[in-house]
């Protein structure tokens, strides 16, 4: 078997409409062989290895506020499609309000790949490994989509079907992400296992997030995601009510990390066992349980 250890990329045509509706119709005529074109960290690589074969890129960089990162206080965030992962993590609005994106941008790559990478991008691509999906989960976005039929809303948490597949229908364009106003104290953290500590896909990756809530038995809410262990990123109610209705202990927070394994199906491939990741899970989660707890008394 011969390897080519310099791939180069293919041919393809590079278009840039004018309109969303003009992008989407093309889209939809062109369906299989045609994709949007956002940062291209993830189109340009997986073009240059064989994996994807678009005869046709449309950049959807400009168009509509794309570029728009907006805050506003009783509404809260809308980050557009092209707004990349470095002007996040810069925002005084995102710092301070929505620390737990501002994290999961950061763990990212490098900072040369995140002048590209945008968090709309990295959702759109669908993998289970996804860095700030777990936090756009826990802070309830929601995707402006764009098809033949104008515009639409769309929860995250409903947007995946499995590892690079999503319910975006032929022509459909998502345009920005929004989240509202988080509950007054609310803060988070992310860990990420990997083989290195920089530009690796985690083997397995934890979101939690937290905030007080005096309508709950424990007197806090806390929400559980999951990256790399199941065939979509995973929420995990079960320990969220558990959380919710249980003393806030470190007992508690063990007992939660246990329902986290239990709720995960990871795989084995080359990054680590199926056995690996789920121990790493119930690891992972009950020590982000802790650090969140221990922000959540710094607020």
């Amino acid at each position: 078997m011969t390897i080519d250890a310099h791939p180069e990329l293919p041919e393809f045509d590079y278009l840039r409409p004018a309109t969303l509706m003009e992008a989407s119709q093309f889209l939809a005529q062109h369906s299989g062989e045609a994709r949007p074109l956002l940062g291209g960290t993830d189109i340009f690589v997986r073009m240059r290895d064989g994996l994807w074969h678009d005869k046709y890129l449309v950049d959807v960089k400009h168009l509509d506020g794309s570029d728009a990162l907006v805050f506003d206080p009783q509404e809260g965030l809308t980050l557009g499609a092209a707004v990349n992962m470095n002007r996040v993590i810069a925002s005084a609005e995102v710092q301070q309000h929505y620390q737990l994106l501002a994290e999961a941008c950061r763990s990212v790559a490098s900072y040369q790949l995140r002048t590209r990478a945008t968090v709309v991008g990295n959702i759109c691509n669908a993998s289970p490994a996804g860095d700030t999906i777990g936090a756009c989960l826990a802070l309830k976005g929601v995707l402006t989509v764009h098809g033949l039929g104008g515009f639409r809303q769309v929860p995250l948490a409903t947007f995946f079907l499995g590892p690079g597949k999503t319910i975006l229908e032929a022509g459909d364009i998502v345009t920005a992400i929004h989240f509202p106003r988080p509950p007054h104290g609310a803060t988070g953290t992310y860990l990420k296992l990997g083989r290195n500590k920089l530009s690796d896909l985690s083997i397995v990756g934890v979101t939690v997030y937290g905030y007080p809530d005096a309508s709950a038995a424990s007197g806090y809410r806390f929400c559980i995601a999951l990256a790399s262990v199941a065939p979509v990123p995973l929420l995990v109610p079960s320990a969220a009510e558990h959380l919710a209705s249980k003393p806030t202990t470190p007992k508690t927070f063990k007992q939660a990390a246990h329902l986290a394994q239990e709720a995960c199906s990871p795989i084995d491939d080359v990054r680590g066992g199926a056995r690996y990741r789920k121990a790493m899970v119930r690891n992972l989660t009950e020590k982000a349980l802790g650090i969140t707890w221990e922000r959540l008394g710094q607020v």
